[in-house]
């Protein structure tokens, strides 16, 4: 009995944490809900002892269940390996050179060839597809971002996370009332979902657009769109003692330290506490002190202190930030110390959702992460994990920036490779960011003339830094074969390839200039977001990487174009326009082909869709100013970030690379077909609406 009570309490104490995950959480934009400490007491206990009692009888469900499943299939086990963004000719070339032997075994056994994308080629587009083998049309995401008709004004498109609808005011406080709403936008149904239905257990680690995580039978890490503790898509900071460096960053947010002697004052920005009346930005006082002309610190915060060397990054440290009534939100971050004389300069991740206490349900079930986290410490949790920014920004250098990425990628290889040593029996699958981070910010040490180089020569040392980091993932394969039983199939693939982007098309600018967007009266270029643009008289607008909407009468609040005639007529106008564009001042091509969306998707989500789709053409891509909605004079012009490199262009320059452990019936697979094949591998009756093909008979 005594021990049945242990189990109780052990059990309790854990649904305790899932239940505050679940309901007591925050967000972009939500506050926190949470229920009394006795009615989550009550709950839990009883969940506890139902959990327990029925355990037995769900094990042996499940085992009859899933010896039944895997009749019907010829294989055990499939594997699929994604390395975002893994280029066919890059990894052809280095194939010819002997670099990468295990693909190239693959390639000799199995099967080798491109992968068609999808329209547009962007990741969160194309998981989707990976994941569903439907069409966006019938998946719902077509950018990174979405557009609010009513506002004119961006959302992300995979997620929504809001406030409780209900809430009751006391003294200071504003407590919600009810359960906030967390919702994935991704629609249709993935295939593991399909085969968990069928009794097929799946893991499913780091894919894209998995947050928040779904139900189905197995586990899942989110990926990409998963928030960082703020809220936002990853907001770093940079802390210094130089008010000279205190500025404006894209994607970071820098603070002025104030020194006493050898002490330095700062602290960490959290999330708004919402559950103030009154919001206010949370935040998390820490010390930093010196040491002399030693190149080490120590960090004092959350009741810890911690040695910082300059140019090393610190573990993952815990920060626990308290909006009050008892609660506390934790997160984890990176310190990294950049400078310490004459003036101190330190950089900071974002702030992660801690995995061991997750203030957001991350994984699937609620307490995956948190097992996770128990069994290997703290990993990164953020869906974009790596930290371009910082580097476009110079607050990384590019040797602070590929160990960030090292790091992230070693948290993930553990991870997948625990679960392949316990898992013999189903589907597994894993998504690698590192090749899409390092090949964005690295390309342009592949060109001499690059314009994000500047006047600079190429640094030798990073010249050959994309090739190392396709030796390194072809090292990865060869470990995973390792793993394999001989009824395990294994497929490498990637959502797109990867061209040069030197220089960058403002498709406002141009929608501007040929009298497609008007501005308001006396201004002649407008700020982010449409911000002077007057829309009684604009007939459409571009927003995100590769999209064009018409100004709809009905659709949009300030709709100008009326439905039907008038909207076709203007759409082949444009696409007339634009297709072939020509960079006068380099004398290429910039726009090799304009989509219409009607044309080339299918399904009940087309209406979300832009209108029209932009493939640009090697080399070019939106420009920064274009996705995020301003309006200048400017329709080209070169890039000279140091991301460098990009695969938002017409979807047929950047085709991904196909690898299986088997031969294939189709020459031509598409995204979209990787589904439908593993269904049929575990012997799962393909659905209707599924609009790829099965590879293999």
């Amino acid at each position: 009995m005594k021990s049945l009570i242990k189990k109780i309490i052990v059990v309790s104490s854990l649904l305790i944490i899932l239940i505050n995950g679940l309901y007591g959480y925050i967000g972009p934009g939500a506050g926190f809900a949470f229920l009394t400490s006795f009615l989550i007491l009550f709950l839990t206990f009883f969940l506890a002892l139902f959990s327990i009692f029925s355990w037995p009888f769900r094990f042996i469900l499940r085992t009859i269940k899933g010896k039944k499943a895997y009749k019907k299939g010829k294989i055990d086990q499939v594997v699929i390996i994604g390395l975002d963004g893994l280029d066919p000719e890059l990894t052809e070339k280095l194939m010819k050179e002997g670099k990468l032997p295990n693909l190239l075994k693959i390639k000799k056994e199995g099967t080798f060839t491109r992968l068609k994308t999808t329209t547009p080629a962007i990741s969160p587009v194309a998981w989707s597809s990976f994941i569903t083998g439907v069409n966006p049309g019938k998946h719902n995401i077509f950018d990174f971002l979405s557009r609010d008709p009513k506002t004119y004004l961006p959302d992300l498109s995979s997620a929504r996370i809001g406030k409780a609808k209900k809430t009751i005011s006391i003294g200071k406080y504003s407590i919600p009332v009810g359960k906030p709403e967390i919702k994935l936008l991704r629609k249709s149904k993935s295939f593991w979902n399909i085969l968990g239905e069928k009794g097929i257990f799946s893991t499913v680690l780091r894919v894209p657009i998995t947050f928040p995580p779904e139900k189905f039978n197995g586990v899942c890490l989110s990926g990409m769109c998963v928030p960082d503790l703020k809220g936002s898509q990853g907001t770093f900071s940079f802390y210094t003692t130089d008010k000279e460096k205190v500025k404006k960053f894209t994607g970071g947010i820098s603070y002025e330290l104030e020194r006493k002697g050898n002490t330095i004052y700062g602290y960490l920005s959290g999330p708004l506490n919402t559950l103030l009346r009154e919001e206010e930005e949370l935040r998390l006082p820490f010390t930093i002190r010196l040491n002399g002309n030693s190149n080490e610190v120590e960090l004092e915060i959350s009741n810890e202190k911690i040695k910082l060397k300059k140019g090393e990054y610190s573990d993952w440290i815990k920060v626990i930030f308290r909006p009050g009534l008892g609660i506390k939100v934790y997160g984890i971050c990176r310190f990294l110390v950049t400078q310490i004389s004459p003036h101190f300069e330190m950089y900071v991740t974002p702030i992660n959702i801690d995995p061991e206490k997750p203030a957001l349900p991350i994984s699937h079930p609620f307490i995956y992460s948190i097992y996770l986290a128990k069994l290997f410490g703290n990993f990164v949790t953020l869906g974009l994990a790596n930290d371009t920014w910082a580097l476009n920004e110079g607050i990384l250098d590019d040797e602070t920036f590929l160990k960030q990425c090292y790091l992230n990628h070693e948290d993930w290889e553990k991870i997948l490779f625990n679960s392949l040593d316990k898992m013999k029996k189903g589907l597994c699958v894993c998504v690698f960011e590192t090749t899409d981070s390092i090949q964005h910010m690295f390309w342009r040490y592949m060109e001499k003339d690059h314009p994000a180089l500047g006047n600079k020569k190429i640094n030798e040392k990073y010249r050959k830094e994309i090739e190392n980091l396709y030796i390194r993932m072809d090292e990865l394969i060869g470990k995973i074969r390792k793993k394999l039983g001989k009824k395990s199939i294994l497929f490498v693939i990637s959502d797109h390839g990867f061209k040069s982007f030197s220089r960058g098309i403002n498709l406002n600018s141009w929608l501007y200039l040929n009298g497609y967007l008007t501005l308001k009266p006396g201004k002649e270029e407008s700020g982010e977001w449409f911000q002077d643009v007057d829309w009684s008289k604009t007939k459409a607008y571009a927003l995100g990487l590769g999209g064009i909407y018409i100004n709809l009468k009905g659709r949009e609040s300030k709709g100008t174009v009326n439905p039907g005639e008038e909207k076709e007529k203007l759409k082949k106008e444009l696409i007339q326009k634009l297709t072939g564009l020509k960079d006068e001042e380099k004398g290429k091509i910039g726009i090799t082909k304009v989509y219409d969306a009607e044309k080339i998707y299918k399904g009940p989500y087309i209406e979300n869709a832009p209108d029209l789709i932009i493939g640009y053409n090697q080399g070019y891509r939106a420009s920064w100013d274009s996705v995020t909605g301003k309006v200048t004079k400017t329709i080209f012009e070169d890039n000279t970030k140091n991301w460098s490199g990009d695969h938002c262009i017409d979807p047929s320059h950047v085709p991904g690379v196909f690898f299986c452990t088997e031969k294939i019936k189709n020459k031509e697979p598409e995204l979209i077909d990787i589904a439908p094949t593993v269904l049929k591998l575990f012997g799962v009756d393909i659905p209707s609406f599924i609009d790829g093909k099965a590879l293999i008979e």
